[in-house]
């Protein structure tokens, strides 16, 4: 009995002096999540809300957004960006400059290239035991009812990531909804910009809220 007593003391002793591992999280978009990094950005929002629990021993946040990118500029710079930092979570936020691009330039993503490109994301990132969240595309222009131009193809696609993450066993984050809703139920003046957005596309103040809102509901992190 003595024995058993002792090595469980020990036991306790050796996992008392374990240092705990925080959960990484990098989150992978594109100017979005590049300026979420910033002062009052969705990022940051979130690392002040970790702070006012005191859990930064438990969590850590770490951004790795650049414009202009579309889902292949992710998979092509996922090395460097991404597998580099160790991340225990990656939250995936792509989509808004494939479908934008196609009819400001003409060079966006056609859908079934989009889903090939996502799929080889996802593959890589589970191969290293990475989980991984996929964030719906959110809006290009705040009209109600479908009226904006790319409304059509930003559902096609946000279908294809909620199918992504359903055929993938990766955790859904449904951006696109909780902009509409939010939109439905706030945009009074039925205005194009100004409510979550500032210019159709990036997040203002409002916008950044109800982004890390979402985001700390999917991750699990207390609010």
């Amino acid at each position: 009995m003595r024995l058993r007593i002792l090595a469980i003391i020990s036991f306790m002793i050796c996992v008392s002096m374990t240092p705990f591992k925080k959960t990484k999280i990098v989150f992978f978009g594109d100017s979005i999540t590049q300026q979420g990094a910033g002062k009052g950005g969705y990022i940051d929002l979130i690392q002040e809300k970790i702070n006012t629990k005191g859990l930064q021993n438990d969590w850590e946040v770490v951004g790795a957004g650049i414009g202009g990118n579309k889902v292949y500029d992710l998979y092509l710079r996922m090395e460097d960006d991404v597998l580099a930092k160790n991340p225990d979570v990656v939250v995936i936020y792509i989509g808004i400059n494939d479908v934008w691009h196609k009819a400001s330039t003409g060079t966006g993503t056609d859908k079934d290239k989009f889903e090939k490109f996502y799929i080889a994301i996802i593959k890589k990132l589970q191969a290293k035991n990475i989980k991984v969240y996929l964030c719906t595309p959110s809006v290009i222009g705040e009209l109600k009812d479908s009226r904006n131009q790319q409304d059509g193809d930003l559902n096609a696609y946000g279908d294809v990531i909620r199918n992504l993450a359903k055929t993938n066993n990766c955790t859904l984050i449904d951006l696109r909804n909780a902009f509409i809703n939010y939109d439905a139920q706030n945009n009074t003046e039925n205005k194009d910009r100004g409510v979550l957005t500032t210019d159709r596309v990036h997040l203002n103040p409002a916008g950044n809220q109800l982004v890390a809102t979402e985001m700390m509901k999917g991750l699990g992190i207390p609010q």
